[in-house]
């Protein structure tokens, strides 16, 4: 069987592509390579999966040197090349992972969300479409749920008040994969993640801005005055929970109701998931946590909620664990502990 995985320079799909290599797949994975963050952190998670920087010409295969089932391409999902390029690669499966990310950045550069998250997605179930695959999984985001306060966040809820322009992208890609579905049957599942962290993590997300500022003895910002609450989730356990899903093909539901219709499911091929630990974890506890794991006190500087942010994340995984048979266990303590002991050997510090 052979796999695309999009998005394979970022953390999330790295950690996938691992997984996939592990188990025997054949995987091709694109990434554009793009500058939100600092391009080096994902040259690097391309080198574990013996992809040179130097050989990659954009456009083109790259073989990977430790991999026989591993080549790279750096390309724009958007690109319309792709869609020459999916055709002769015979795809069965794909997961795109492929995605400007960032709540805060889509206030600063909203046009970047509208080509990679929307044009991009379109491109790929365009390819989808044309050279039919067995099945796509796409990853949606805990940010669609914007103004809810019903707890835990249920995929058989209402989302149609997000609070950022990147989380309306994510909503947008649902409503586009349903489209294809029933319009053409291709078999999508949506993951809705809820903050991912672990080892070669991205450096605009919490946990690395804390670790690095904490590091340099640097103050770190803690915004509503530290009264958020957020569903931290084990990048394993996130992949354990995508692999799983990759092979539970969604089919039609039976049971959905036109008139009493059901936001995670459809008479099409269509399935939504939450992936989340499902216990959210106050940050000025989750910030406890990483100085006793650095050993050092934390300056910290007080401010209020951020526009685009939401105050509390709380994923309901039980549809994941009824129907897949799976739930994300990592206790935060020691998923810090695994971030951090990957920080100081990969920084030296």
């Amino acid at each position: 069987m052979k796999f695309l995985v999009t998005g394979a320079a970022g953390f999330i799909g790295f950690h996938l592509c691992q997984r996939l290599l592990a188990e025997g797949y054949w995987v091709v994975g694109i990434d554009n390579i793009n500058d939100y963050y600092d391009v080096n952190l994902k040259w690097g998670r391309l080198a574990q999966l013996g992809i040179s920087r130097e050989e990659v010409v954009y456009g083109k295969e790259t073989k990977s040197r430790i991999f026989d089932n591993f080549t790279f391409v750096q390309l724009n999902l958007e690109d319309n090349a792709i869609q020459e390029w999916f055709g002769k690669a015979s795809f069965d499966y794909v997961i795109n992972l492929a995605a400007q990310a960032g709540v805060r950045y889509s206030l600063i550069n909203p046009m970047a969300y509208v080509k990679s998250n929307m044009e991009g997605f379109l491109n790929l179930l365009e390819c989808c479409r044309r050279y039919p695959v067995k099945h796509l999984i796409y990853a949606s985001s805990s940010s669609v749920y914007g103004l809810n306060q019903k707890y835990p966040f249920s995929t058989h809820a209402n989302v149609d008040h997000p609070v950022s322009l990147y989380a309306a992208s994510k909503k947008s890609n649902e409503l586009m994969a349903h489209v294809y579905s029933h319009l053409y049957g291709i078999p999508t599942t949506g993951l809705r993640f809820f903050t991912v962290y672990g080892p070669w993590g991205r450096p605009d997300m919490a946990l690395f801005l804390f670790t690095r500022a904490i590091l340099e003895g640097k103050p770190i910002e803690i915004y509503n005055n530290g009264e958020m609450e957020r569903d931290f989730t084990y990048i394993d356990d996130i992949v354990e929970g995508v692999f799983r899903i990759i092979f539970h093909i969604p089919q039609s539901n039976p049971h959905w109701n036109a008139i009493n219709p059901d936001p995670a499911s459809s008479v099409a091929p269509y399935r939504i998931y939450n992936i989340g630990n499902s216990e959210p974890v106050r940050l000025m506890d989750f910030v406890e946590a990483l100085e006793l794991e650095l050993n050092v006190k934390a300056q910290l500087i007080f401010k209020p909620l951020q526009p685009g942010d939401v105050v509390r994340t709380y994923a309901d995984t039980s549809d994941l664990y009824r129907e897949i048979g799976y739930k994300p266990s990592t206790p935060v303590r020691t998923g810090i502990r695994y971030f951090v002991e990957w920080y100081r050997s990969y920084y030296k510090m």
